[in-house]
């Protein structure tokens, strides 16, 4: 892909987006409601046109031919199921508008259905089956068609927390034994984070940063990155003796001092909040300055602390970042 842009008005909702995805990579456009991630996934779907730019399929450009010729499955948000008919026939329905034979048909439909783990369900009505099952027969027909690349526009938003979390490792363990490509949005940035090879971090259009979810998290290159993949304290260097600007450094990257290397530097504060959340304490300490350091620290039954209590905090300088 490169150059791609489309404006709706004054709106310029991707901006000159140059990106390339591997071959098997599960790729994931990641930011909030409006960065143009969603406008993203749709042009290369073909059910947006670039105002310009271009995308490619290898060495074939693919944004000028029709989206049912593009060799593409498509997996929305709203599973987008057709309830007048059976599991079996939704997972049929691209492929008869292919025309494909009907001993082929059915087989293939068998083997998708069997893939998601909907072997005995082909016969069933579409209300008949929970919501991680209705997405399971969208994924079943968007790879029955056999597609060159798997798009994933918000698949999990439609569910409870609890099955998110396993339909992504579904999702993700499905995508690996397939070796398919795959281009995944969400605004989840723990989902993002969980699935992906690489992730584009968007913000009004533009590509903020591209990389492997570590690299992104450990050393954001903005103080959006910083901010939108997890918490961060956003620091002053001066409020930790240091020289420069602005920094990032997360919760966890601090310790109390007596739980820490001897090599960290220490600084000295009350803790102002404290909150339990069974495997981790969150503590928010108020440095002499009024800096207030959001620190998370895993549950130790033999420590005791409680709100006003001075505290000397340690913290890794290998954990720190100077933002742009």
């Amino acid at each position: 892909m490169a150059g791609a842009s489309r404006s709706f008005g004054p709106v310029r909702a991707v901006d000159r987006i140059d990106l390339t995805v591997g071959d098997g990579e599960f790729f994931t456009l990641l930011g909030p409601s409006g960065c143009g991630k969603t406008t993203l996934l749709r042009m290369i779907a073909g059910f947006c046109d670039l105002d310009s730019g271009e995308i490619r399929f290898g060495e074939k450009r693919i944004d000028r031919l029709p989206a049912h010729v593009r060799d593409i499955g498509m997996v929305f948000q709203n599973y987008a199921v057709f309830p007048n008919l059976s599991v079996a026939d939704n997972v049929a329905y691209g492929l008869r508008a292919r025309k494909t034979p009907a001993g082929e048909l059915a087989k293939r439909v068998e083997e998708a259905l069997a893939l998601v783990r909907l072997a005995e369900y082909g016969k069933r009505k579409p209300h008949q089956l929970s919501g991680g099952q209705l997405q399971r027969v969208a994924i079943a027909r968007a790879l029955v068609i056999r597609p060159q690349v798997l798009l994933f526009d918000e698949p999990l938003s439609n569910l409870d927390a609890r099955l998110r979390v396993s339909m992504r490792a579904e999702i993700r363990e499905l995508q690996k034994s397939l070796g398919i490509t795959a281009i995944y949005v969400t605004h989840d940035q723990e989902e993002a984070m969980s699935v992906s090879d690489r992730i584009a971090l968007m913000n009004a259009g533009r590509l903020e940063q591209v990389g492997a979810p570590a690299d992104i998290y450990r050393h954001p290159a903005s103080r959006f990155a910083a901010e939108f993949m997890g918490t961060t304290n956003l620091v002053e260097a001066r409020a930790l003796g240091r020289e420069g600007g602005l920094l990032s450094l997360r919760p966890e990257a601090l310790r109390l001092s007596e739980e820490a290397p001897e090599a960290w530097p220490r600084l000295a504060g009350n803790v102002v909040d404290l909150e339990m959340l069974g495997p981790i304490t969150r503590l928010g300490v108020r440095l002499g300055d009024g800096t207030i350091l959001n620190v998370a620290i895993l549950d130790a039954p033999e420590r005791r602390l409680n709100q006003a209590d001075k505290v000397t905090l340690a913290y890794d300088p290998a954990r720190l970042t100077v933002l742009r």
